[in-house]
């Protein structure tokens, strides 16, 4: 019996045409990897990068010299971060390794040198300050961002059933790394969350009157459950204030709350409060475990709170206490 002979694959495209669909190609293969949506945005900005670098050629003719070049023009001449050129690098890895199904030698790259920064940590009374400066939803986020460990994104996309008041702790869906996990909710928090809700609520009743009351649901779960972009559990715990519209359908919704808006409140009620530190939204769950450190919280718990995947991301805590892992104290201490 003969065996069938598999066609050839298709030879590289003539030098200085590109065949149309790469790009879109590359977010369709980042999004069946159901990488996060801001992932796949960033990711295909540093493609596009890439691509003007050298001269809209197509990835196919190029290999490792292109992208070391590219990625030592980075680290040279842009002065990236060590992070932003291992995101760059990241990004060019999937698209020749997935899309391209091709290894690349990266021997001789300039690497930008990834310099080890302590997180900016609040006192109480700092952490005070700040939040007595915001209002509104402003606070309610920040309290969250330091009252349950919460990253800025992870607060903003918070569903309403991701609240649960009798057992006082919250769940974390799809947070850093596509992990869920739980953590607690504020007690301090509870009365305050419950009357925006209220709100919140009336707010989704006049949309539904109104004929819409729609939110955007994750994945394919929309056409799963048809109603359930309209059920209240799905709703956001910080809708914006204004109806986002489609252009193409001209359906009306709303999406959470912008992270602009939280970032720039909580850098004005830290000046306002007169402190120095360069402090931002992240600072305030750099606190939240800090302080937990402080009260004598063992770390593998602030570990699985905080949603580390290595216990070494945890212990720069230690160092901001200036204890180091064993707790140990300063000989002049004792003088």
């Amino acid at each position: 019996m003969t065996m069938a002979t598999p066609e050839p694959r298709p030879g590289p495209p003539p030098v200085g045409v590109r065949p149309p669909g790469l790009i879109q190609r590359y977010r369709e293969e980042l999004q069946a990897r159901h990488y996060a949506r801001r992932t796949v945005k960033t990711y295909e900005q540093w493609l596009r990068r890439f691509l003007r670098f050298h001269q809209l050629r197509h990835p196919r003719e190029m290999g490792s010299a292109e992208v070391n070049a590219f990625l030592t023009h980075l680290a040279v001449e842009g002065q990236v971060s060590a992070s932003t050129q291992n995101q760059a690098l990241a990004a060019l890895l999937f698209l020749y390794r997935v899309l391209l199904e091709r290894d690349l030698d990266l021997e001789g790259v300039v690497r930008a040198r990834k310099p080890r920064r302590l997180p900016v940590v609040l006192t109480e009374e700092e952490v005070r300050s700040v939040l007595q400066r915001l209002e509104g939803s402003e606070a309610l986020v920040a309290g969250l961002l330091y009252g349950s460990g919460l990253r800025l994104m992870e607060a903003l996309r918070l569903r309403v059933h991701d609240l649960d008041f009798n057992r006082q702790e919250l769940t974390v869906r799809n947070g850093k790394g596509g992990s869920d996990r739980r953590t607690m909710l504020p007690k301090r928090l509870s009365k305050k969350l419950r009357n925006h809700l209220e709100e919140v609520r009336s707010i989704h009743k006049r949309d539904l009157m109104d004929g819409w009351g729609q939110v955007r649901l994750p994945y394919a779960l929309a056409r799963k459950y048809r109603n359930a972009a309209t059920e209240w559990g799905w709703q956001w715990v910080f809708p914006q204030h204004r109806r986002w519209q489609d252009p193409t359908s001209e359906q009306q919704g709303r999406h959470h709350l912008d992270p602009s808006l939280i970032q720039k409140s909580v850098r004005s009620a830290v000046l306002a409060a007169g402190i120095s530190k360069p402090a931002s939204c992240h600072s305030l769950r750099h606190s939240f475990a800090t302080h937990l450190l402080e009260r004598g919280q063992d770390i593998r718990t602030i570990q699985e709170l905080m949603g580390h995947k290595d216990l070494k991301t945890t212990m720069i805590y230690t160092h901001v206490l200036n204890r180091g892992p064993m707790g140990v104290a300063s000989q002049a201490d004792f003088l």
